[in-house]
């Protein structure tokens, strides 16, 4: 009996990355929804902070992504994916140790500067060998793995915090540990791209505006439509914040985002299915409109039941807004490009998440009941922003 053959785009890198983004996330997502309690009630950071902090991360690994694709004239890509892997570990580390809240911005910020070294270039990675019309399942299958991870790090934080009696320091110390196993992974992770000399003839040859740096007038218009949308899209601590002074307990606000992360998790592929047999503009734009019943609703209701509704609904723009993102872009770029249009891609929501997490935490300090202003203004937004994109001809 002839053994069935797995899918041409279901490769052994794709396996290899997933596995490192799995550990990775699965520590990510350990301290993550305990970030903004730590922050506020540990060590008395006030929301405009904790928005700040998220902000200035964000924007730190913006500016690492935009700079990628220079990077990677003197540095092959698996060796800036294993240093920025090993930069998201010795963040952990710092936040851990921290003791006050400005050494939780520096963990933080090292952290996501790793992040913003490696992932374009891992994406990059991802993709190579794979046929266009696939390039959404293969990107949807890693972001389930990731996502599995995230699944998995509020689970393990749960079961932390009943074992550790509620102790979040104790939880921030065993998530260093997949952290540094993901680095370990890294090396089981294989490119093609081309080795010292001829690649820096590649490098010195791609950095010309004919070839690597110069996009298409219609890739380069997308990329601006994408991330000015980011600009009401602020990081998801401060809605994790939000639950909290709803009166959620950190049990409760941990549960939440375990239930955003598997409805994140079981999306993914489903979505990058539908990115490559429908127009990727109108499965983005149903992300949208999730992403506006979410903020609307969450802003606008304290019932648990329904909030908990929500935030499987919001799952749904994190997966188009992910994988839908990534794998229209990479579809619309040559294969030499793949660097770049990921770094631009990513680095600019970054830095239009930099400003969300400003704009919105000053708006939360602004006294009792103005956290719901970000997310009605937001929002509402988002629903303007996925009319346009349906109707406009890209």
């Amino acid at each position: 009996m002839k053994k069935p053959t797995r899918p041409i785009w279901l490769t052994r890198n794709l396996f290899a990355i997933s596995w490192v983004s799995l550990l990775q996330d699965a520590a990510s997502e350990m301290l993550y929804p305990i970030m903004p309690i730590f922050l506020n009630t540990v060590l008395g950071a006030p929301a405009a902070v904790v928005g700040a902090i998220e902000g200035f991360a964000e924007g730190a690994m913006a500016i690492t992504k935009l700079s990628s694709a220079w990077m990677n004239r003197w540095l092959p890509r698996k060796l800036m994916v294993f240093l920025g892997y090993g930069g998201a570990a010795l963040g952990k580390l710092i936040i851990a140790l921290a003791g006050i809240w400005p050494l939780v911005m520096v963990g933080r910020v090292v952290d996501r500067l790793g992040k913003g070294m490696r992932s374009a270039a891992r994406d990059a990675i991802l993709v190579q060998g794979i046929d266009k019309a696939h390039r959404g399942r293969v990107i949807g299958f890693h972001r389930t793995a990731d996502t599995t991870g995230a699944v998995i790090g509020p689970i393990l934080a749960l079961l932390l915090l009943a074992a550790f009696d509620g102790n979040i320091r104790q939880v921030l110390w065993v998530a260093v540990i997949p952290a540094v196993l993901s680095v370990v992974a890294v090396l089981f992770i294989k490119d093609q791209e081309p080795k010292t000399k001829r690649r820096a003839k590649l490098a010195k040859a791609d950095i010309t505006p004919e070839n690597t740096q110069k996009l298409s007038p219609k890739l380069t218009r997308l990329i601006w439509i994408l991330s000015i949308f980011a600009l009401v899209n602020f990081p998801d601590a401060l809605l994790l914040l939000h639950l909290s002074q709803e009166g959620w307990a950190v049990t409760e606000v941990v549960g939440a985002y375990l239930i955003f992360n598997i409805a994140y998790a079981a999306l993914n592929f489903p979505f990058g299915v539908l990115a490559d047999r429908l127009k990727p503009q109108h499965v983005y734009a149903v992300g949208l409109v999730c992403f506006s019943i979410a903020y609307l609703g969450l802003g606008l209701t304290n019932n648990h039941v329904l909030a908990v509704g929500l935030i499987v609904v919001y799952g749904g723009f994190a997966a188009a807004n992910d994988v839908v993102g990534k794998s229209w872009v990479s579809k619309l770029a040559a294969d030499h490009q793949q660097l770049t249009v990921q770094s631009r891609l990513q680095g600019l929501g970054g830095l239009g998440i930099l400003v969300a997490g400003i704009w919105a935490g000053l708006t939360w300090s602004l006294g009792a009941g103005f956290g719901i202003v970000p997310l009605v203004i937001s929002g509402a937004l988002g629903l303007v922003a996925a009319v346009f994109l349906w109707r406009i001809k890209l």
